[in-house]
C-alpha cells in the first residue's frame, strides 16, 4: 500500500501529481485555482494564478505561474510531460473571488477575481482544454484539494460545508 502525500502548492507556484498523491493551495481570494488533469492516466497539475496578464509584471524575468496568460500554457506542459494525454485533458477552477468593495470609480482594474477566471477560460479555450466544473465569484476565500485518481476538487470556503465538484 502507498502512502498518499498531499503535495502543497503556495500563491504564483504550479506543481503535478500522480495518484495516489492528492495537491493542494489555500487562500484562494481573488486568485484562481486551475487544475488541468487526464482521469485516464491519473495524473493532474494545478496552478495558482495570482493576475491575468503577464503584461502586468515589472522587470525581466517572469513567473509563469503568477499569471492566468502564461501559467495555462506552462501548466499543460507539466501535465503531458507527466504523461497526460492533450486530447484527454479536462480543467476545473475555484476562486476568483471579489475579495473587497470597491465603489464603481475602481472600474475594471478593481475587479481582479472575474477578470482572472475570464483569462483562464480563454485560455483553456485557446487550447480546447473544456472546464467541466467550476466554483468561481463569490466574496470568501477557498481552500482546495484535488484527487487525480477520482478527478474530485474538494472546496473548502469560510463558514460553508465542504463542496466537492
Amino acid at each position: 500500500m502507498s502512502i498518499v502525500q498531499a503535495v502543497k502548492i503556495g500563491i504564483a507556484e504550479m506543481e503535478v501529481v500522480k495518484a495516489p498523491n492528492v495537491i493542494r493551495t489555500c487562500g484562494l481570494g481573488s486568485c484562481v485555482g486551475v487544475v488541468i488533469y487526464d482521469i485516464g492516466k491519473a495524473v493532474a497539475g494545478m496552478a495558482h494564478v495570482m493576475l491575468p496578464h503577464s503584461s502586468m509584471a515589472r522587470g525581466g524575468d517572469i513567473n509563469v505561474a503568477k499569471y492566468a496568460d502564461t501559467a495555462v500554457e506552462a501548466l499543460i506542459r507539466l501535465v503531458v510531460a507527466a504523461g497526460g494525454r492533450k486530447g484527454m485533458l479536462r480543467a476545473k477552477l475555484a476562486g476568483g473571488a471579489q475579495m473587497f468593495s470597491f465603489s464603481a470609480a475602481g472600474g475594471d482594474m478593481m475587479r481582479i477575481g472575474a477578470r482572472n477566471v475570464e483569462e483562464v477560460k480563454k485560455q483553456l479555450e485557446r487550447f480546447h482544454i473544456p472546464v467541466v466544473a467550476e466554483d468561481v465569484g463569490g466574496h470568501n476565500g477557498r481552500t482546495i484539494e484535488f484527487h487525480p485518481q477520482t478527478g474530485v476538487l474538494s472546496i473548502r470556503t469560510a463558514s460553508q460545508e465542504l463542496k466537492e465538484i
